[in-house]
């Protein structure tokens, strides 16, 4: 048991030295750039601001309350009798009061402290839920990032199969004009360039749209970046899926989240169950008024000052019915981990199941580009000498196309699953 946590701890300490190296520059600075440009970042940004004031507000909550009044109120009829030839009152017409009260809750048995950890826990909360974005802008940005790269290599490899057939249309041409070739031959190369054209025009489409959703998300037009340089790192190759999950649950977003939840949900339980707990409280005032005898007209000075307990002695069952309650959310939080457990661990067997096999498949790919390759030498050779067809040419071309643009999907797709990996395990590669 004790190798077995050995060699987590030990996994989890490799991998993260080396996370730092994954993105390179450039990538790093366009996601950065987008946390301070994409509206719905900024907007979420505010939410810690908001929060932060929440838990300010809470610990007001202990400051004492002090408030000044003045008012005037005329009173008919009063209490008053006939003593000889004079009327007494002993309440006069017109009454005077101004002062100032104060309020204290001397003792409230912790309430105080249970909602400024639920204020904490929101915050918590607030803060992680603000890295969620984070991470799911990150990813997208990736994804347009190397979707931009894939797009760019796959122009490239267009470029080198239009070249190739412009050169061989010349020698139709020429062959052509000696005879020794039909006009249909051109017509029949022709229509290859065509069509490579239009999936040209197809992939600069495709481009244009990558590069406006990359403005968008960061305010970046253009990358300089060619290569596929995104790698989750030679740790990768040491982990399996449930050591790799071991990490996930201590760095992933979602997990710290669903932690947060479930604390929060905590506190709430402890904020009910102290509702039964009685507060003593504390009041004073001072001022000025009429109506004290034996001159009831005259304004007069005066004060009070107490102490008051209130005890909750019966509410209906409710407390302990919101006490059943929150238990019962607490224990739907913790299955909620539970499950995202399990999500996670088949997303990360999936996941590196696809590096594994990309990586199998651009190794695979390396001898039939070379096969491919060699045969279209061979056909332009033979087609060149005349012992060879045009449509020989033609399909020799599109075999080395297939093959090249095959390597280039399986290095994009690897690319990709690296940057999944990155999200699934939590790294904060930026």
């Amino acid at each position: 048991m004790m190798n077995k946590k050995l060699i987590i701890a030990l996994s989890i300490f490799i991998f993260s030295t080396k996370i730092f190296a994954q993105a390179n520059t450039e990538l790093k600075t366009i996601i950065n750039n987008s946390f301070k440009f994409f509206p719905k970042a900024i907007e979420a940004e505010n939410t810690i601001r908001t929060a932060e004031e929440k838990l300010v507000l809470t610990k007001l909550n202990n400051s004492p309350s002090i408030a000044a009044y003045g008012g005037y109120s005329y009173a008919a009829p009063v209490p008053e009798f006939e003593f000889g030839p004079n009327k007494v009152q002993f309440q006069p017409h017109n009454n005077f009061n101004t002062n100032v009260s104060g309020l204290y809750t001397i003792y409230d048995f912790g309430r105080l402290k249970a909602n400024i950890e639920k204020s904490k826990a929101d915050l918590l909360l607030t803060k992680h839920n603000v890295e969620s974005l984070q991470f799911q802008l990150a990813n997208q940005i990736s994804s347009i990032y190397y979707n931009i790269i894939y797009i760019k290599k796959a122009i490239t490899i267009q470029d080198t199969i239009l070249a190739f057939l412009g050169e061989n249309k010349k020698i139709v041409e020429t062959k052509l004009n000696n005879g020794d070739a039909l006009k249909f031959d051109v017509l029949n190369i022709q229509a290859s360039i065509d069509n490579e054209e239009n999936r040209k025009v197809d992939l600069s489409n495709l481009l244009q749209k990558q590069l406006y959703l990359l403005e968008y998300s960061s305010g970046y037009k253009s990358i300089s970046s060619s290569v596929f340089d995104f790698n989750s790192g030679t740790a990768s190759n040491l982990l399996d899926a449930v050591q790799a999950k071991e990490i996930a649950t201590k760095n992933n977003i979602d997990f710290l989240i669903a932690k947060d939840k479930m604390q929060q949900a905590i506190s709430d339980l402890e904020i009910i169950k102290l509702q039964e707990k009685p507060t003593i409280n504390s009041n004073a005032a001072l001022g000025f008024r009429n109506g004290f005898a034996p001159d009831i007209f005259q304004f007069r000075f005066n004060y009070l000052a107490g102490v008051g307990i209130n005890i909750p002695l019966y509410t209906g069952g409710k407390m302990k019915q919101s006490v059943k309650l929150q238990q019962t959310l607490i224990k739907q939080n913790e299955l909620a981990i539970k499950s995202l457990e399990a999500t996670h661990l088949k997303d990360i067997q999936q996941t590196l199941t696809d590096i594994a096999t990309n990586k199998q498949r651009i190794y695979n790919t390396k001898g039939q580009i070379e096969q491919a390759q060699y045969a279209q030498r061979l056909a332009s050779v033979r087609f060149t000498n005349g012992v060879g067809t045009n449509l020989e040419l033609i399909n020799a071309s599109s075999n080395v196309q297939r093959a090249l643009l095959t390597k280039l999907q399986y290095e994009f797709q690897l690319c990709l699953a690296n940057v999944e990996l990155a999200k699934l395990l939590g790294e904060r590669y930026w």
